[in-house]
């Protein structure tokens, strides 16, 4: 039995804000991303429809290829909610292709709390890729949208300015 405590223990565990959804990576691990964030610096990169996951992938090439960033943590998150459940082994299998097993382990597939995530990522258009910084305390420092190629300057003057 859980007691108050614990139920609060639990909750400041996670970063604050940010859903307690579990989901899966492309590796096929169980994960709950507030916890998996805890305690360090992060970006997620997220998409929240097709075309919005599909500039995700320009985001994380952009990340990888930004000496700047290295050193920061990065977990792609793919929303799913909307899309049919026969289809989604079909599109998990489609994204696995090209990325290596180190980058499955960073991709994390959310089946739920599609409204939630959206309200956490403060989505305005979910057309484009949502990106956000969080500090090793889960707070927001920095949050952007739209292609990497005009925003990712900014998300790098704000992990260099932290």
């Amino acid at each position: 039995m859980l007691t108050a405590g614990v139920v609060m223990a639990a909750l400041y565990a996670q970063a604050p804000g940010m859903p307690a959804t579990a989901g899966e990576t492309l590796s096929g691990k169980r994960i709950v991303l507030a916890d998996a964030v805890r305690g360090h610096a992060v970006i997620l990169v997220a998409g929240f429809s097709h075309d919005g996951g599909i500039a995700c992938g320009d985001w994380m090439k952009a990340i990888r290829g930004d000496a700047a960033l290295a050193g920061v943590e990065v977990y792609e998150i793919a929303m799913l909610e909307g899309a049919p459940g026969l289809f989604r082994g079909v599109i998990k299998s489609s994204m696995r292709k090209g990325m290596s097993s180190a980058e499955q382990e960073r991709m994390v597939v959310l089946t739920q709390d599609d409204k939630l995530w959206e309200k956490f990522f403060q989505v305005s258009n979910g057309q484009e890729p949502q990106v956000m910084l969080l500090d090793a305390k889960g707070n927001v420092v920095w949050r952007g949208h739209g292609t990497a190629s005009f925003v990712e300057p900014e998300l790098r003057a704000a992990v260099g300015s932290h």
